[in-house]
């Protein structure tokens, strides 16, 4: 079920305010995917079409993944589950190291999680620029 990223509908919203566990797909340099569990927090105010963020570590893969792909970004998506209910983002990566994003991107993980990650000097975002959204939730 196709959903516009920028106005979700209200359950879709909620869903992605729930305690839920997500997968980040990013490309590898062969084109194949490489899927690992992230926490994501989705801003369908930020951008142009919305914003899904992503804290981790600068020398993960899948940041490197996400380097790899050039200056135009990598094509990736989030998604997670419950049950029946499911919703998944898509849209265009690029890593932000700049200080207040990264404080940005800590606060909101910390309003969906419950939790303030411990500080990490090697932290970055891996930010997404939205282009599509989908799911039942």
């Amino acid at each position: 079920m196709a959903t516009d990223p920028r106005n979700p509908d209200d359950s879709y919203l909620s869903f992605w305010r729930e305690y839920h566990m997500c997968t980040l797909t990013t490309p590898r340099a062969d084109g194949t995917p490489h899927v690992v569990a992230v926490g994501v927090s989705y801003d369908p105010e930020g951008g142009e079409n919305g914003l899904a963020r992503v804290i981790t570590n600068k020398h993960s893969h899948k940041v490197a993944n996400v380097l790899a792909a050039g200056p135009e970004g990598a094509r990736v998506a989030v998604c997670q589950v419950d049950k029946g209910r499911w919703a998944t983002l898509e849209g265009v990566a690029r890593i932000r190291t700049e200080a207040e994003v990264v404080a940005d991107a800590v606060e909101r993980y910390a309003a969906r999680y419950g939790r303030t990650p411990a500080p990490n000097p090697d932290r970055v975002v891996i930010e997404i620029a939205l282009t599509r959204a989908m799911g039942r939730a």
